[in-house]
């Protein structure tokens, strides 16, 4: 259990801008295990659920697969990793994304009911201090998709009471809030008219606004409207991947410190690595390729049959824990150090993990390369959880003098 004071929680859960048990931690020396241990690690972006939906595990044991688990949860020191309830846009268009929602916040319930010793459910920030304080793993929620919203803020309501506490507002497509950063159709240049109403909605019922996938124009919009700060649950910096409009350019992370937000870092390798990302483009241009080239149906077993051959012999470019330093590196050059944290993406980028950074239990080796490149106990802290938990707080709190 991490050795919190008390004056550590009630900075958490206030305005203190350092969270340090002890004035003199940083003349103290520690690992990066003793690091996990003894401050808040708040991952907002674990893609468990839809992991669970398609090959159903007990998180509560140890598994053979995937990137998390109650013991390598421990092991690392995590102890608020947000559930994604991610929505596939291909459910968003053949109907049914309200109700997949419901079925995996189910699911994560499920979880927390198997296993009362070793999880709880977060909703709000004192939450979290409560579930540190228990010593178990609290489950947060944050929905990846807001094609479940379908138009209806009483949907927003419902979600809110069943513990959603932020919406990345798209996904791979555009939907009715807004254009995605991988969707060539923009319809709506940037936010939807109901996408303007739905962030002002969420800053009123005190929900964070994710603008993690969102196009640049709905990102700008986010910013122009919201009354709050708002979070990028799993983004990482274009400056090392020219031209992915899915991470955030050097005006944008600007632009996210002014309004007071975080970006919390995808680790994918390739959304970290350009030699990982145009190492994966290659492999997919052969796989289309030889789909062409032989008249196979691209949706076809024989395809993905194909398409696992193909990937066998032209592997992937891993990223490692130099990339993943230089992106934290370059957020707090350009940001400053309140505006950069923790958003994996564990079990939603697949296997392009960076080496070193393989699942949950691995948060000691990231905090052992933070250390060596000069950050302090207090700025750790800060990226590990403090950050994203100031924004939490203030969201709540203008959530708070608006009712």
């Amino acid at each position: 259990m991490k050795k919190f004071s008390i004056i550590s929680i009630v900075c958490l859960l206030t305005a203190c801008v350092h969270v340090t048990p002890d004035q003199a931690a940083d003349d103290v020396v520690l690992t990066g295990a003793e690091i996990a241990d003894k401050y808040l690690i708040v991952d907002t972006h674990i893609d468990v659920p839809f992991r669970l939906h398609r090959k159903p595990a007990d998180v509560g044991s140890a598994t053979e697969s995937g990137e998390f688990d109650y013991p390598r949860a421990k092991q690392g020191g995590l102890n608020v990793p947000f559930m994604s309830i991610y929505i596939p846009a291909s459910v968003d268009a053949a109907g049914g994304a309200t109700e997949l929602a419901d079925k995996l916040i189910d699911d994560v319930e499920n979880i927390v009911a198997e296993h009362p010793d070793k999880f709880s459910l977060v909703a709000s920030t004192s939450d979290a201090m409560t579930t540190i304080a228990s010593g178990k793993v609290g489950l947060a929620l944050g929905m990846e998709n807001g094609a479940p919203i379908a138009g209806d803020l009483t949907l927003l309501r419902h979600f809110h009471d069943r513990g959603i506490r932020y919406i990345t507002l798209t996904h791979s497509k555009s939907n009715h809030i807004s254009d995605s950063s991988y969707d060539e159709e923009r319809q709506w240049a940037g936010l939807s008219d109901f996408g303007e109403i739905l962030v002002l909605a969420m800053n009123g019922i005190g929900m964070m606004v994710d603008v993690s996938h969102v196009s640049d124009d709905a990102f700008y919009d986010v910013i122009r409207i919201s009354q709050a700060p708002v979070i990028a649950s799993h983004s990482s910096a274009r400056h090392f991947v020219p031209g992915f409009e899915r991470n955030m350019d050097d005006d944008m992370l600007r632009a996210l410190a002014s309004n007071g937000g975080v970006m919390q870092l995808n680790i994918g390798s390739t959304f970290i690595s350009a030699a990982s990302r145009q190492s994966s483009d290659d492999r997919t241009a052969i796989v289309k390729a030889y789909v062409a080239e032989n008249n196979i149906d691209p949706t076809s077993d024989e395809a993905r049959a194909a398409a696992m051959k193909i990937y066998k012999e032209n592997p992937l470019t891993f990223a490692t824990m130099t990339d993943v330093l230089d992106h934290v590196d370059h957020v707090v050059k350009i940001a400053g150090i309140d505006h950069i944290g923790i958003g994996s993406d564990f079990d939603g980028v697949g296997d392009s993990l960076p080496i070193g950074f393989k699942d949950v239990s691995d948060y000691p080796n990231f905090i052992d390369g933070l250390i060596q490149r000069g950050y302090s106990q207090a700025d750790i802290e800060k990226i590990l959880g403090a950050n994203l938990m100031r924004v939490w707080r203030a969201v709540e709190a203008y959530a708070g003098q608006n009712l």
